[in-house]
């Protein structure tokens, strides 16, 4: 529930620039509404959420700079940022510690009696890695090859469900080779 209610503020911003005047109020909007899902956590579970912070630091920064300098480029190259840092420090958890990135934020959810072998992390992890680098070298091609509007719908309707069903598929990948214990 937790990963859709993120995904909120980037609804809001494709409904805003859809039917509320384009990218500038969009990204307003945008950074009004990361701001709000922060204080929501916050007034939820008296915790920030260390990603979803971090995104917002970096929306109000590159939305800003977006703002002030009437120019879009900051905020296209804020997604492609993104999208690198996030595919560099998943992949790269596979060399650094105990477990990968992803088995810390994905293994709390699993259930109990379920374990998943090393190299399943392993897999998963270069593979989003190796998704979110590529997705952000997409984002930077649209922006920089399309229209603004064309990059909005790449983003908004495209980038986002495409990020989910990946994260679907990293899931089921985990999944399948399972190990359930048997209870004691």
């Amino acid at each position: 529930m937790k990963t859709l209610l993120e995904y909120v503020p980037w609804i809001v911003f494709g409904v805003v620039y859809k039917f509320g005047g384009g990218l500038y109020p969009a990204t307003g909007a945008l950074m009004i509404a990361m701001t709000l899902l922060l204080a929501y956590f916050w007034a939820s579970t008296r915790k920030l959420p260390q990603t979803h912070f971090a995104l917002t630091i970096m929306v109000l920064v590159f939305g800003a700079a977006t703002l002030i300098l009437h120019d879009v480029r900051f905020l296209q190259w804020k997604a492609s940022v993104i999208y690198w840092l996030i595919g560099l420090l998943v992949a790269g958890s596979v060399w650094v510690g105990s477990k990968t990135l992803l088995e810390r934020l994905l293994g709390a959810g699993m259930p109990e009696d379920v374990t998943i072998p090393a190299s399943s992390w392993r897999n998963a992890s270069l593979m989003t890695g190796t998704f979110y680098v590529l997705l952000g070298f997409a984002n930077i091609w649209v922006a920089m090859t399309r229209s603004e509007s064309d990059w909005v719908t790449f983003k908004v309707w495209i980038a986002l469900p495409l990020a989910l069903v990946f994260l679907f598929g990293v899931i089921l990948y985990l999944m399948r080779g399972a190990l359930t214990r048997e209870p004691t």
